[in-house]
């Protein structure tokens, strides 16, 4: 999760633009939830008005149901991860070998190939680095996406009723074969949550060490183009069909000048970690799937083995 800071009243008075982040936190954030379009939430919108967001240091990536055009393209979805990234952050060297990690809870219907969107504008958008060479060097980008096996749901804590929240479908499943050879397994001994099956949604560019994020995201937004978001009519629209919120954190809003995090795994002491570790909720590097892994799919029967529970899953 993220937590704000406790964000004080604005004096009587204050101008509309007062109390914004470096980030355009607050800007953003009332633009949200401006595009519900809900008279009830204009109360809250009036009151974040009243407020000081200055000390926000993460940026605001939300996705909104529509067809985006124009000025409006940009603001939403892995278009505005892709221009915020472009905006705010420099390139590395050898940044074609700085892996990209996704890892989510469900996932959608991507394409009969990895080229239709999520090796295309999707990849695209998340190995931004800067300006220069954004599109030409995606491609050679290693791409690591971590969704639970079979496996890891059957020896989960609660057993195969675990995967009822990670709702990937068969007939999704059947129509994209070429998907799990981006995979790998669920696990987070460094924090003992290998047996805890996550509902968490993150993002991140690594070091080809592991040891280091150039940045990374806190989302609800699972791995599908409802919403990221997909573009349409030779990239003049992006076609969006979710609600989704989420925060990017990116070192130099941190005042870090070397423009990386230091990654933090293992569990976390009581006392205070070296300043700016960044701790992954699971274990780097990724563990792609064996021969023998297969991705858990929700709505066919698992009636090999039973759970830790003793249970098998037979779903009607």
């Amino acid at each position: 999760i993220w937590l704000s800071p406790l964000y004080p009243r604005l004096p009587e008075g204050s101008s509309e633009t007062a109390g914004e982040s470096v980030t355009n936190f607050k800007h953003d954030l009332i633009d949200y939830l401006a595009s519900y379009r809900s008279t009830g939430l204009s109360e809250w919108i009036a009151h974040l008005k009243q407020h000081d967001l200055s000390e926000t240091r993460v940026y605001l990536i939300g996705s909104t149901p529509g067809r985006h055009q124009g000025n409006e393209k940009q603001k939403w979805g892995h278009l505005k991860l892709r221009r915020i990234l472009s905006d705010c952050t420099s390139p590395v060297a050898n940044q074609e070998s700085w892996p990209l990690i996704g890892q989510f809870s469900s996932i959608g219907s991507l394409g009969a190939d990895e080229t239709k969107w999520l090796c295309s504008e999707f990849k695209e958008s998340l190995a931004t680095l800067g300006k220069s060479q954004r599109s030409l060097s995606s491609h050679q980008v290693p791409l690591h996406l971590v969704y639970p096996t079979v496996e890891n749901v059957r020896t989960s804590l609660e057993g195969y009723p675990a995967g009822g929240s990670l709702p990937y479908a068969i007939v999704t499943a059947q129509k994209q074969p070429w998907l799990p050879s981006f995979f790998c397994r669920w696990s987070a001994e460094g924090t003992g949550r290998s047996r805890a099956m996550p509902h968490i949604k993150t993002y991140m560019r690594a070091s080809p060490d592991f040891g280091e994020l150039a940045w990374f995201a806190v989302t609800s937004a699972n791995l599908s183009k409802a919403a990221w978001g997909a573009l349409e009519k030779n990239g003049l629209q992006l076609m969006i069909r979710s609600y989704e919120l989420g925060v990017l954190y990116l070192p130099t809003a941190f005042g870090i000048d070397t423009g990386r995090f230091s990654v933090h795994q293992g569990r976390l002491p009581d006392c205070k970690v070296a300043e700016m570790s960044f701790p992954i909720p699971y274990d780097l590097p990724p563990q792609h799937y064996s021969s023998k892994d297969r991705p858990w799919i929700w709505n066919i029967p698992y009636l090999h083995a039973p759970d830790t529970n003793g249970n098998v899953w037979a779903p009607s």
